[in-house]
């Protein structure tokens, strides 16, 4: 009697072992389908509300690719210049890798800059940004730079950095060209003058002088 008690129980305890399985087999399915959802629900919605969508990453990688970003803010019916400028105060080989590029509003590009020491001593050194026309220093963005950060560089050693930047199409239209101009200078000497480049405004880094 016994015997069949326990036997009984344990497949009424098997059976309820099972159905726990199962409802727990369904709602991790519910789950997993529920996450997968989400993304073209999130993008859905951001596009009827109008929302960029397009993370930090995406478009740092779209600008080291050269690449157009699928940002829909980009103004195509506008196309500007970009002229870059780069003036060594000290002992650096110091310039852009191209002397101009052309961009639409709102579209993400990379220019890389090319650096050497030719000292033969280890030297520090950063970089001072400075916009013509001055109007056109609030609508260019950076997303990174070298001029965000000091550098040292040993005896003869070269470096390639890039800058990756976005016009904001809020930029007035009779903007079509804009020089960004870099002055590079050594770290701990006397911050140099900005170079004059018609109406150029430079950004100083935090604790220099001019």
């Amino acid at each position: 009697m016994s015997k069949d008690l326990n036997a009984t129980r344990g497949r009424g305890l098997q059976r309820d072992n099972l159905r726990m399985l199962g409802k727990l087999g369904v709602i991790a399915v519910a789950m997993f389908g529920f996450g997968y959802a989400m993304v073209p629900m999130y993008k859905s919605i951001c596009e009827a509300l109008g929302i960029n969508i397009l993370s930090r990453s995406e478009q740092l990688d779209a600008g080291m690719t050269g690449k157009a970003n699928a940002n829909t803010q980009i103004d195509t019916s506008r196309t500007i210049t970009v002229e870059f400028d780069a003036n060594a105060r000290g002992p650096w080989d110091f310039k852009p890798a191209q002397s101009s590029v052309q961009v639409h509003p709102g579209e993400v590009t990379t220019v890389m800059y090319e650096f050497r020491n030719v000292q033969n001593r280890t030297m520090s050194a950063q970089a001072i940004p400075s916009y013509a026309p001055k109007e056109a220093m609030a609508h260019f963005n950076k997303l990174e730079c070298f001029c965000f950060n000091q550098y040292t560089l040993a005896p003869g050693e070269s470096k390639k950095w890039p800058v990756v930047f976005v016009i904001d199409p809020k930029l007035g239209k009779d903007v079509t060209t804009i020089t960004l101009s870099y002055t590079f200078f050594e770290v701990g000497s006397k911050t140099p003058a900005a170079p004059v480049t018609g109406s150029a405004a430079p950004v100083l880094p935090q604790g220099t002088r001019s």
